[in-house]
């Protein structure tokens, strides 16, 4: 029987058995290692398919020039060249820049919104189905709808204004209204989620901190500044991130509301992903369009770093 030292000058005894051999434990560790690989693996084999493999093949792409049948020829940079000297590529990147930052205005009306629903006493559950809708609600169809609504000649806006004086505008054939009118929809769109996960937010947050300030005299108004927002702000932080990266990708509201390759609103309200389609499916320049694809996911990543960087000076997670 052997023995182990636990206190100075104090031994316990210690059953012997048999120590497990080398051999053993680097079956038991492999077999748990097999394990693993099986168990992740269909989702490994997902990703691979549906994401790392056409990555490769877009970024492999944006290097040839591929016709519509039959190999590619490598060309080096040359369709990034084209690119970086294309009027309309620049329009599109400002188009899809004003629309970013248009959307992004929803943000704090989805966080007055959420406040108010959290305080109201009765039909919180209706107002988030509410404006949930949307969110449920294929895009093709809410495009159609909004067609029809910022119609000029007929729609039901104009039809509104002119009740009261105000004469309408050709919302979706202008290209002087057109990106404002997506960025319309485009926040319209986007309420029903930013609620959600604002409103998940605002109930985390302990009533005591709303008693404590009450006590200290401060109001509602206060209360917002002072203990709403600085422990809302990972769930802004978070809103903000996908907000952003969602209004970069926008495509279906620019596809749907302009109807036709003859409006004449087209040329002027492309965003970055209209331009790849357009080079991609309709002027099967595929090379092209994946050099396209490929600077959009570039900007996508820088802009998603930028916002990581600066949360650091105005996320409070305390």
């Amino acid at each position: 029987m052997t023995s182990t030292l636990t206190r100075p000058g104090r031994l316990q005894a210690r059953r012997p058995g048999p120590a497990p051999s080398p051999s053993s434990r680097r079956r038991k560790r492999q077999r748990i290692d097999w394990w693993a690989i099986v168990m992740i693996a269909p989702a490994f084999i997902g990703l691979a398919a549906l994401y790392l493999w056409p990555f490769i093949s877009t970024f492999v792409k944006s290097f040839m020039d591929v016709p519509v049948f039959g190999a590619g020829e490598f060309t080096g940079v040359d369709n990034y060249t084209k690119l970086l000297g294309d009027e309309d590529f620049w329009r599109a990147l400002g188009n899809s820049a004003l629309y970013t930052g248009l959307v992004l205005l929803g943000v704090p009306i989805a966080i007055v919104l959420a406040a108010l629903i959290e305080q109201a006493a009765k039909g919180r559950t209706i107002y988030r189905v509410l404006f949930f809708l949307p969110v449920v609600t294929l895009p093709v169809a809410v495009g159609m709808v909004w067609r029809f609504i910022l119609n000029g000649d007929f729609g039901v806006l104009n039809y509104l204004l002119s009740l009261v004086g105000i004469p309408g505008e050709y919302w979706v054939a202008d290209d002087r209204f057109t990106i404002y009118a997506f960025a319309v929809v485009g926040i319209w769109m986007g309420l029903g989620i930013n609620l959600i996960i604002l409103g998940a937010g605002l109930q985390s947050i302990p009533v005591e901190l709303y008693e404590a300030s009450a006590l200290d005299g401060a109001g509602r108004i206060r209360q917002f500044f002072s203990v709403t927002l600085p422990l809302l702000s990972p769930s802004v932080f978070f809103v903000t991130v996908l907000t952003t990266i969602s209004a970069l990708q926008m495509f279906d509201l620019v596809f749907v509301m302009l109807g036709s390759i003859n409006n004449t609103a087209l040329d002027g309200s492309k965003t970055i992903v209209y331009l790849f389609y357009e080079a991609a499916f309709v002027q099967f320049k595929q090379g092209y369009g994946a050099a396209i694809a490929i600077v959009l996911l570039a900007i996508i990543m820088i802009a998603t770093a930028i916002q990581f960087r600066l949360q650091r000076r105005w996320v409070s997670y305390d």
